[in-house]
């Protein structure tokens, strides 16, 4: 296997934001440059930015994962301006959430061309130029809701589990190509997304449901990443890292059903 002692280029989906974010920050802090990819460019340039004031390289790149015809030119953007992509972050996603008797065939493919398809293209491209340099990370953002069923998550969490027979799939053919390709599952994370959802109270539940007893910050999933994108884990490959403070380790005794 082609063994690298740095972490070159990480090309990351939904990096403007939540785990994206601290995703793209934590690699640029360890010498990686880093290509800001989101739906919402100026949330990119800002991630971007401060890489920038803390010496590091990065772009920010305006990019809808569901959008096929866009892919190949923002690949080529990057490319031409930190160098061959090294490592690919597949952060962004969306969540629907409506009760499953009552869930929009609408609802459904948006999540699907978003969470699941766009997860694939995105792989596949850039998995291409990879396989031709003998080198890949490939890391992929599941969910515990991958894992386990839950209530008004029926497109939600079947995406997230289809991310992760993806991520087996491509650690099986590309593995025989130094490149590797892993799943990383949160449980319950403190981003925009939860905080605007969920009331204290809700929180103080979900806290009484995690052995860990503290909210889950995107930090957490960043240096999960760090670690599959390493040399350190040349040898790690087709795995699912659930990241949740022992929420899924702990059966869930406790009411509710909170995972995001």
């Amino acid at each position: 296997m082609t063994q690298r002692t740095d972490y070159g280029t990480a090309f990351i989906t939904g990096g403007g934001s939540g785990i994206g974010r601290a995703s793209a920050l934590r690699l640029a802090a360890l010498g990686a440059r880093v290509a800001v990819a989101d739906l919402r460019f100026e949330a990119a340039e800002e991630v971007a930015q401060a890489i920038r004031s803390q010496g590091g390289e990065a772009i920010a790149l305006a990019h809808d994962v569901a959008d096929a015809d866009v892919l190949p030119g923002v690949v080529a953007q990057a490319e031409e301006q930190l160098g061959p992509i090294d490592i690919l972050v597949n952060s962004a996603g969306l969540i629907l959430v409506e009760p499953l008797l009552d869930f929009a065939p609408e609802s459904w493919n948006r999540i699907m061309d978003v969470n699941v398809t766009g997860t694939f293209r995105v792989s596949q491209h850039i998995a291409r130029g990879m396989a031709a340099r003998g080198y890949g990370r490939i890391i992929n953002i599941a969910s515990i809701s991958g894992l386990r069923a839950g209530v008004g998550r029926t497109a939600y969490g079947t995406s997230k589990a289809a991310i992760i027979g993806l991520t087996r799939q491509f650690a099986l053919e590309l593995g025989s190509r130094s490149i590797t390709a892993n799943a990383i599952a949160p449980g319950i994370i403190e981003t925009p997304m939860t905080l605007a959802a969920y009331s204290e109270d809700t929180w103080r539940r979900v806290l009484e449901m995690i052995p860990a007893r503290r909210r889950g910050q995107p930090e957490d999933i960043a240096e999960a990443v760090a670690f599959l994108a390493s040399p350190a884990a040349s040898y790690v490959n087709g795995e699912v890292l659930t990241v949740d403070g022992g929420y899924v380790a702990s059966g869930m005794t406790q009411t509710g059903n909170l995972e995001t």
